[in-house]
This record gives C-alpha cells, sequence and structure tokens, in this order.
C-alpha cells in the first residue's frame, strides 16, 4: 500500500503499518463505518419485520380458508374437530408472529434508531464530528514525526546521489589516464572532481545520519501520541459493539417463540384436540344419523285408499323438502342404492368415487380443492376474481427479488402490471420474458 501524507509531499508509505504516515485513515474510517452498519442492522431488522407479518398474514389466511372446507366436507365427528384444531393453532401462532413484528420494530429498530443519533453528531460542512475528532488527533500526533521523515528522506536521496556522482568521477578519472590524448590540465579538473564528490558524500551522508537519529528520537514520543488517539477510538467502537451485541439478544429474544408460554400452551392444546378424535365415536355417530340406526317410516297396512294416497303425497313432500338441502349419502325405501349429492350442492367436489393422487401439491391439476373440479363445476370456496386491465409500467429502481415469487428488474426495464396494489403495497407483473411475480408498486411508474 502507498500513500502520502496531506501535510507532507514526498513521504512515501513502504509497508501496510499502521505506524507509516497517512495508515491512520483506516481506524478514522471505521467511525463512519460504524454509522453505516447501524443502517444496516436497521435495514436487516425491518426486513424481518416485514417477513413475520407476511407469514402472520398467510397463516390467517390459510386457517380461514381451511376451517371453510372442512367444515363444509365429507369429514365429521371427533376427527373433524382435530383437523379443525390445526387452524386455530395457526390463528394463535399469527398472533404471536404479529407480536414479534411489533416488538422488532417498535422496540429493537427504535433502540438502534436512538443510539445512532446520539452516538453520532453530523457537522454542517458534511460528515461527523467524532469523524473529525479522531482525523484531527492523528494529523497532530504524526505531523512532527512526519516532517522528520521528510528530512529523513530527503537526505537519503541526497547522500545517495552523492555516492553515484563519486563513482561517476572515479570511472572518469581511471578512463582519462589510459588516454594519451588527454592534457595535464584537463587530466587535473577529473581529478579535482573526484575530490570534491568525495566531500560532497561525506557531508550528505552526515546529514543523512544526523536526520536519522533525530527521526529515531522523535519516535517513541510519536508512538505515544499515536496509542492515545488510536485508543480514544478503540473506546468509541467498543461501545458500538457492546451495543450491538445487547441489541442482537433482544432480537434473539424476540424471534425465539420456544421459551413464551403461550407458545408452548398451543401445541400443547393442539395435541389434546388430536387425541380426542375418537374412531369408535365417529363411527357411533355416522351409524346413528346416517346408517341403519336412522329412524324409517316403514310400509303399514293402510285400509282407507283416499287416506293412503293423502300419506303419499305428504312423503313425496317431505322427499322433496329434505332433497333441497345438503345431502352426503341418502337411502331410498328399499335401502339398496346411494342417493347422488345434489349437483348444486356447497360441497359437490366431494363424491364417494373420487380418488385424489397420493402425492400433493399445490399445482391446480393436483390440489382437490382447485377452480375446476372432476366434474367441470368451480370450487364454491374459490373467492371470485375479475382479471384486472393489464398496463406497461417502467421501473423507477433496481429491484432484486428476496423471494421466489417477487420479480428482479433494473431501472428503465418496462413491464405489465397485472393486478392492482394490494393492502402491503406489491402488485403483480409480468416480465417481458413471461416470468409473473411480485415487486414493490413504489419501484414503477406508467409509461405515458
Amino acid at each position: 500500500m502507498s500513500g502520502s501524507y496531506d501535510d507532507s509531499v514526498g513521504v512515501e508509505v513502504s509497508s501496510d503499518s499502521f505506524w507509516e504516515v497517512g495508515n491512520y485513515k483506516r481506524t478514522v474510517k471505521r467511525i463512519d463505518d460504524g454509522h453505516r452498519l447501524c443502517n444496516d442492522l436497521m435495514n436487516c431488522i425491518h426486513e424481518r419485520a416485514r417477513i413475520e407479518k407476511v407469514y402472520a398474514q398467510q397463516l390467517t389466511e390459510w386457517a380461514k380458508r381451511w376451517k371453510q372446507l372442512v367444515e363444509k366436507g365429507p369429514q365429521y365427528g371427533t376427527v373433524e374437530r382435530a383437523w379443525c384444531a390445526f387452524m386455530s393453532e395457526a390463528e394463535k401462532v399469527s398472533e404471536l408472529h404479529l407480536e414479534v413484528k411489533g416488538s422488532l420494530m417498535n422496540e429493537d429498530f427504535e433502540k438502534i434508531k436512538n443510539w445512532q443519533k446520539e452516538a453520532f453528531h453530523k457537522q454542517m460542512m458534511g460528515g461527523f464530528k467524532e469523524t473529525k475528532e479522531a482525523e484531527d488527533g492523528f494529523r497532530k500526533a504524526q505531523k512532527p514525526w512526519a516532517k522528520k521523515l521528510k528530512e529523513v528522506e530527503a537526505a537519503k536521496k541526497a547522500y545517495h546521489a552523492a555516492c553515484k556522482e563519486e563513482k561517476l568521477a572515479i570511472s572518469r578519472e581511471t578512463n582519462s589516464k589510459a588516454d594519451p590524448a588527454l592534457n595535464p590540465e584537463q587530466l587535473k579538473k577529473l581529478q579535482d572532481k573526484v575530490e570534491r564528490s568525495k566531500q560532497d558524500v561525506l557531508k550528505t551522508k552526515e546529514k543523512y545520519e544526523k536526520s536519522l537519529k533525530e527521526l529515531d528520537n522523535a519516535t517513541p514520543q510519536y508512538m505515544e501520541n499515536m496509542e492515545q488517539v488510536f485508543e480514544q477510538c478503540q473506546q468509541f467502537e467498543e461501545k458500538r459493539l457492546r451495543f450491538f451485541r445487547e441489541v442482537l439478544l433482544e432480537v434473539q429474544k424476540h424471534l425465539d417463540l420456544s421459551n413464551v408460554a403461550s407458545y408452548k400452551n398451543i401445541y400443547h392444546e393442539l395435541e389434546q384436540n388430536i387425541k380426542t378424535a375418537d374412531a369408535v365415536e365417529d363411527l357411533r355417530w355416522f351409524r346413528a344419523n346416517q346408517g341403519p340406526g336412522m329412524s324409517m317410516n316403514w310400509p303399514q297396512f293402510e285400509d282407507d285408499e283416499w287416506s293412503a294416497d293423502l300419506n303419499r303425497t305428504l312423503s313425496r313432500r317431505e322427499k322433496k323438502k329434505a332433497s333441497d338441502g345438503v345431502t352426503l349419502t341418502g337411502i331410498n325405501q328399499t335401502g339398496d342404492q346411494v342417493s347422488q349429492p345434489n349437483k348444486h350442492s356447497s360441497v359437490s367436489s366431494y363424491e364417494k368415487n373420487q380418488s385424489y393422487p397420493t402425492d400433493w401439491s399445490d399445482e391446480e391439476s393436483n390440489n382437490p380443492f382447485s377452480s375446476t373440479d372432476a366434474n367441470g363445476d368451480t370450487n364454491p370456496f374459490d373467492e371470485d376474481t375479475s382479471p384486472a386491465m393489464e398496463v406497461r409500467v417502467r421501473a423507477l429502481y433496481d429491484y432484486e427479488g428476496q423471494e421466489q415469487d417477487e420479480l428482479s428488474f433494473k431501472a428503465g426495464d418496462e413491464l405489465t402490471k397485472m393486478e392492482n396494489e394490494d393492502e402491503q403495497g406489491w402488485c403483480k407483473g409480468r416480465l417481458d420474458n413471461g416470468q409473473v411475480g411480485l415487486y414493490p408498486a413504489n419501484y414503477v411508474e406508467p409509461i405515458q
């Protein structure tokens, strides 16, 4: 590494040592880095809080949708209640993750922000007061030593130049003695030049050694002054490091739900709800309500034809009224056949002969609750969505997707907005390469 001291131009840095002229700047830069690291830690916590919020919202939406599907589906009895317990667990965990998000932003984020404001003081002309104080302290400590170092460098160059001149003069004198055409007067001049160069070597050497001695004498004071300023910087950095450790421990406590009593209770309650599922009880209930245990209007002898006709008319009316409701299974008068489910029932996709693939997939082709079932009927539990008008937009800034369902683009790129901004400030769009995903709404502008 090479550099120069501002007040001592020409002093070369020969190594990467802290003691070299100007190398204290790395210590000074650490103060500015400390301020930037506070911003980085705040951004890190802010992103985690956003993840906690999105996760909580997804849990709530998942619980709401599946609770409706299970309650309106063919599952019944204690196993149905055990299944629904998972949705209750999701709702309670969602609330805990919203609390985590609040703790991260309201406590940890604000704590760093306030500490940064108290530790770093901005100047009118830019930069921080702490940086300038460290810079001035190192300059003052290094200036006397750097001045003597400059003198040493100058004396060394003069000495080396004199030695070079001496060798050159001696070489010329030696060569002239072998030249018969050289007159005695010219030879005398060369000899005088050799003598003068020898004198210059002695003088420059003496000055070089003297400047080195003065530099050596000044070095202990130089080291003491530099150590003093460096220690002040160390103390400032120690405060930041200890504060970061304290904040990270607080973040850890907020994220660690395993130590939260209510979190443990959620899964204890879930376990108990699952263990209460009783196959024997469910089969007994089904037998009593949907099987042979049901009451039956067995045919009896009727001695009055008019009365029998009236009873048969009433019986058909009762059957028709019963068939208007949700009927998963039915028994005809002979008990030989199972009645077909009402086509417009809210659980039309559940049929006795329907089979689902063994491997679960989020793809619509494998999802039993997809928008279209095996009979071509739409899923009544899917929310009605109307296609939004597509709009071409242009990116204002670079954005790197943080999740698999997010798009990445550069400032100036064009893409198509497919859905309008949601409550969290995200839009759905499509890149020109066909990739579809989410992006921040405030990162783009409509193309006029």
